[in-house]
């Protein structure tokens, strides 16, 4: 028989609430490499993350990569970790804050905002249980990928499905599974690359860098690839950069089969050769500055570009935390909630809270 987790009963008088769910990939608990195994283990097992047939991945995952891998994967994050933590993780609670507060501006005792982590602490299940505790009868899941891939946004979405799964009373959703064109989206990273113009001065040439992903899951239908060039192309035309002056590429690429194109690697080590020494790198598929952008562009590949001939090399942070990115994935839930917002504020009523009670009482429910 199945057991569906819960509370003990229903509360029929309690005043209900808006939950807001901000996912971002995930990060280890330390910067150990046993705490690293543990993440790479729940993340590289993940069928969204490596299509390959389970068996066989089974023994590559186990007999080889966490064998070898979560070694040399610590030294990275130990050269970005600071004293509060995982950066990912910093930068979250910071973005969980800020979403908070600004929904609490325009929609009081509305909402609750939660930061999970599709991989790694703190996880959607236990997110989730937070919004059934504080009865949040409707949920936006908002994961922080601007760029949809079946890679992280489906991923988030498998997730979210399998805790709910055994919730007797299951909650209204709404996902937001993409947000690569949003006028406030482009305009907030336009906004922090004029700021790094103010204070760094403009380089030769602009490299916008997406993670990538196997060319064949692009192949097989995903939409990742169109979204990253239309943020690009949205980016450059906001900015009115001539097509000389930019040029998209992807990096984090793993293992041997092909993956989306060009490199961001392969692009460095060729620039200084066609007379181009000084780039500057922002990277608009992070919505958080995380292992990716901290340590594999802003160092591993700032040393690929000096000692290949580059001499000037500048990463621009990811929006993080900044207030017009905060003010876009507010207003990203604000409309996701469009026709909740009145219908929860209105069976919030004092008068109303007390019928139901009156109500319940009557009918012999404890409350």
């Amino acid at each position: 028989m199945t057991s569906y987790a819960g509370p003990e009963h229903y509360k029929h008088a309690t005043q209900q609430r808006i939950g807001v769910l901000l996912v971002n990939l995930g990060t280890p608990d330390a910067a150990t490499t046993s705490s690293v195994r543990r993440f790479l283990a729940e993340f590289l097992a993940d069928p969204r993350i490596v299509e390959m047939p389970r068996l066989i991945w089974w023994l590559i995952l186990h007999g080889i990569l966490l064998r070898i891998r979560p070694r040399k994967v610590a030294k990275a994050y130990q050269k970005i970790w600071g004293e509060e933590g995982s950066p990912l993780l910093v930068i979250g609670r910071q973005q969980e804050e800020a979403v908070q507060r600004e929904l609490d501006i325009l929609y009081p005792d509305t909402f609750d905002v939660e930061l999970a982590m599709r991989y790694g602490k703190p996880s959607i299940r236990d997110s989730l249980d937070v919004f059934r505790r504080k009865a949040c009868r409707c949920i936006v899941v908002l994961p922080l990928f601007p760029q949809y891939s079946a890679t992280t946004s489906a991923s988030v979405i498998d997730e979210v499905g399998r805790c709910l799964r055994n919730w007797r009373l299951v909650p209204e959703l709404r996902t937001i599974m993409n947000y690569h064109d949003d006028v406030r989206y482009i305009d907030a990273l336009a906004q922090s690359l004029e700021r790094s113009w103010l204070d760094n001065g403009r380089k030769q040439l602009l490299l916008m860098s997406f993670h990538g992903i196997p060319q064949r899951y692009v192949d097989a239908g995903d939409t990742y690839y169109c979204e990253c060039h239309k943020t690009a192309r949205l980016l450059a035309e906001k900015l009115s950069l001539q097509p000389e002056q930019w040029k998209l590429v992807f990096q984090s690429r793993f293992g041997r089969e092909p993956w989306l194109q060009p490199y961001l690697d392969k692009t460095l080590e060729k620039l200084p050769g066609q007379g181009v020494t000084s780039v500057e790198i922002v990277c608009p598929g992070f919505s958080a500055d995380c292992l990716e952008t901290l340590e594999e562009v802003a160092i591993q590949n700032k040393e690929l570009c000096m000692a290949s001939g580059g001499q000037d090399y500048h990463y621009i942070p990811a929006l993080n935390s900044d207030d017009a990115h905060i003010g876009l994935l507010a207003g990203l839930v604000e409309e996701e909630s469009h026709g909740w917002i009145d219908e929860i504020r209105q069976n919030n009523q004092p008068e109303l809270l007390q019928h139901r009670e009156e109500l319940a009482s009557s009918a012999g429910f404890e409350q």
